[in-house]
């Protein structure tokens, strides 16, 4: 297993050869060994290490190598504003939410783009995600671009922040605590390095109002407030780049989505956009609930439900979405649907699909986890999730439905499997199959023509400093 440092001399003395600290920057000695050995090193200590110093040396190597090696957190914007033209199309953008083994699932991900020629990948996750896996935006930016390099990638590195969404009720109380709690938000997954965040205010949405839009004002209010609020940020944390803000109309498992509802919203965004922020640049494509949910519906003994999925819905929203200049409609709620259904998106022109429980899924059932490790699950789940336990639930739902609140508790546990060769295999296949199934193989060129990330770096830590300047 990789090494995790208990000091900052501890980390140099391991990076040694390797890399090392040059005045304020990063000098990468040996790639080969870097990418091989140091990257891992790095994740585990930036995740695992109990002294907080080590922690932010190593998430600084990271982020500077990164840099360097060419695997660059960056917006997806370009590629979007040319979907948006027509210059491009035919192909369903795939953002995966990784939940658990970060490190190694975005190296498994990315030796499959780079075996199929990918470069239209997303790495994201949650606000929620972030509370249960136990992972902050600089936890899982660090251990995505560490992931990327160790998988030899040199090229744009997609990380979003996936339903930055307003709880409803803590609105109704306190809607300026809650609006500043996704500002908060926001700002973190700046300064993280994100580049990409979808803003979900699509809880606010209120059906009992008379007219569509005054259903709508608070989601499209809140939506262009918090616009405004990262093209202000984007000077500071992301050295300009245009970041890529998504949308949402329709709360994922609820009522479909109509384009009077859509064009409601984004009549309404646009206007307050510009009212708040003249000339700045919208969102670049809006969520829409078609059917799907998260996570699927469990049944009572195993397995999901099969879902309705209107293709047709999806299509129309974004044809429409496209004449406002966005790159069309997003499918969120996606990884638990039957492979089959998978190459209805390209061709119906999905924008982008997000793809999260399947791959948890993937882990915890895989014949190679550890049963003894899902009996300590289990329990947790009987003991800390026990108050999400519906009286109507067999004991199969009951545990589908709350073990995704065990991964942050048996994060280490989870890392470390001894057996996370096979099914990390099992990952991959899967991977490769949707780039296939979504028609993103080949799509580097495509990627590279209108992207280019911008090359930023980050103050050396104080600590470090010290370290490196002790060593010579």
């Amino acid at each position: 297993m990789p090494t995790v440092a208990s000091s900052v001399a501890e980390l140099l003395g391991a990076l040694s050869g390797i890399a090392h600290v040059d005045g304020s920057g990063l000098v990468v000695d040996d790639e080969r060994r870097f990418r091989s050995q140091a990257a891992a090193d790095l994740a585990w200590t930036a995740v695992f290490s109990e002294d907080e110093a080590t922690v932010a040396a190593a998430r600084w190597v990271v982020w500077e190598a990164s840099q360097a090696l060419g695997a660059r957190s960056a917006s997806i914007q370009g590629l979007y504003d040319a979907r948006s033209r027509g210059d491009v199309h035919g192909f369903t953008v795939p953002a995966i939410n990784i939940r658990a083994q970060t490190f190694d699932m975005a190296r498994a991900i990315l030796d499959a783009a780079t075996k199929a020629d990918v470069g239209a990948v997303i790495f994201e996750l949650a606000r929620s995600e972030q509370t249960y896996t136990f992972q902050r935006p600089i936890d899982y930016s660090t251990a995505i671009l560490a992931g990327a390099m160790a998988a030899g990638w040199q090229h744009p590195v997609f990380i979003q922040g996936d339903h930055y969404q307003f709880n409803a009720k803590k609105y109704a109380a306190d809607p300026e605590a809650m609006t500043e709690e996704i500002r908060r938000a926001c700002r973190m997954a700046l300064e993280a390095g994100y580049r990409n965040i979808d803003i979900d205010s699509s809880t606010l949405v209120d059906l009992s109002k008379p007219t569509t839009d005054e259903q709508q004002r608070e989601n499209y209010v809140r939506a262009a407030e918090l616009t405004a609020l990262i093209r202000s940020l984007e000077a500071e944390h992301a050295s300009g780049d245009t970041v890529s803000v998504g949308g949402e109309i329709g709360e994922v498992g609820k009522e479909n989505s109509t384009v009077e509802e859509l064009r409601a919203y984004l009549d309404g965004y646009f206007s307050e956009l510009e009212r708040r922020a003249p000339g700045a640049r919208g969102i670049s494509k809006v969520s829409v609930q078609t059917g799907t949910s998260h996570g699927g519906v469990p049944l009572p003994g195993g397995g999901v439900a099969d879902v309705k999925l209107d293709f047709d819905v999806l299509k129309r929203l974004g044809e429409v979405a496209r004449t406002y200049g966005l790159s069309g409609a997003v499918q969120h709620g996606a990884s638990t649907l039957p492979d089959e259904l998978f190459h209805h998106f390209p061709a119906v022109e999905a924008a982008e699909i997000h793809l999260a429980t399947g791959f948890q899924n993937a882990l915890y059932e895989h014949p190679a986890f550890p049963q003894s490790l899902h009996r300590d699950i289990w329990r947790w789940c009987d003991t800390h999730a026990a108050d999400e336990r519906k009286p109507d639930q067999t004991e199969e739902q009951f545990i589908y439905t709350t073990r995704k609140k065990a991964i942050g508790p048996f994060k280490r546990e989870l890392w470390d499997l001894s057996t996370k060769d096979d099914i990390l295999a099992a990952q991959y296949s899967k991977v490769a199959f949707l780039f296939t199934e979504l028609g993103v193989n080949g799509s580097r060129a495509i990627v590279d023509r209108y992207i280019d990330p911008i090359e930023t770096h980050r103050p050396l830590p104080d600590a470090l400093k010290d370290a490196a300047a002790s060593t010579r």
